[in-house]
């Protein structure tokens, strides 16, 4: 609700506002940005004006509707870098933006909150769409019945703690090609395709706090080559620090046998098969509720 000082500001009719927009990364980074051409201050934040922000015409509506908005600034290396970009630094940030009278910064409304979308970049300036809070109810909810368990390791369904030793490995990166390709001449306590399937995470360099999927994790000519699916999108070099956790495939004989996990397995492993669905009656044959595979 907007408050009586700043209604009285503006129907002043002779009005300092501006804007203003704290972005929070989900790797806890907070940087604040504002239309205005000096800094303002408020909640402890400092807004900059030295990014270019600005943002379109902003669509809100009442109910369950989507709200929805543009952001667009310039890329500079004191602000928001291509590079950042590029490595999915802003990806589904959190993002507010307010009314403010940069006069008195106590006078200001909260006009939008929700995350940042799409970002595409051109020309040295970037384009954000911003989704409101209410994007949320537009996801796929409840679970999909199916053999395979539903859960991620180790998130709150599966349980599972891979701080437990033998299930997570921190080791420097050795040979890298890519950011998607790491050879190492260690991890021999591991068994081949231990970390299939599972995640690795760069700990420190240009890329801290990326995360990869593993595709494949082999020995070839005495090294452990593990092989992302999608290569990082940022620099990594041989010495920057890496975890490596292990994979899981989904099957209940996996949760079972190298994670002891069964109680909370989140699929349905004794639903019928494909050859049991398309069954038809027959009064022939043998009729004793085996598989109809020779």
């Amino acid at each position: 609700m907007i408050s009586q000082s700043l209604q009285a500001h503006l129907d002043s009719g002779a009005t300092t506002l501006c804007r203003a927009w704290a972005v929070t990364r989900r790797d806890g980074v907070m940087m604040g940005f504002t239309d205005h051409d000096r800094e303002v201050a408020f909640d402890g934040i400092e807004f900059r004006p030295d990014s270019g922000m600005t943002a379109r015409a902003l669509s809100q509506t009442t109910g369950l509707s989507v709200d929805n908005s543009e952001v667009v600034g310039a890329l500079s290396d004191a602000a928001i870098t291509e590079a950042e970009i590029l490595a999915g630094r802003f990806d589904g940030a959190a993002i507010r933006i307010w009314l403010v009278n940069w006069m008195d910064p106590a006078q200001r409304i909260l006009q939008f909150s929700g995350t940042l979308g799409e970002i595409s970049r051109a020309d040295g300036a970037f384009f954000a769409e911003l989704r409101g809070l209410t994007e949320e109810l537009n996801q796929p909810q409840g679970r999909v019945y199916q053999k395979r368990c539903s859960a991620v390791l180790g998130d709150g369904r599966c349980r599972f703690d891979l701080g437990q030793p033998g299930y997570a490995h921190e080791i420097a990166a050795e040979q890298v090609e890519c950011a998607r390709v790491f050879r190492f001449a260690g991890l021999d306590q591991f068994s081949p395709r231990w970390f299939e399937a599972g995640r690795l995470v760069v700990a420190d360099g240009a890329a801290v706090g990326l995360t990869g999927i593993v595709k494949n994790d082999r020995y070839k000519d005495g090294m452990r080559i593990v092989e992302l699916w999608q290569g990082l999108r940022a620099d990594v070099q041989p010495g920057d620090m890496l975890r490596l956790e292990a994979g899981c495939d989904k099957r209940a004989e996996t949760c079972r046998v190298k994670f002891a996990n069964m109680t909370n397995f989140q699929g349905f492993p004794h639903q019928p098969g494909e050859d049991w669905l398309i069954a038809y009656p027959a009064s022939g044959g043998a009729n004793d509720g085996g598989s109809l595979e020779g």
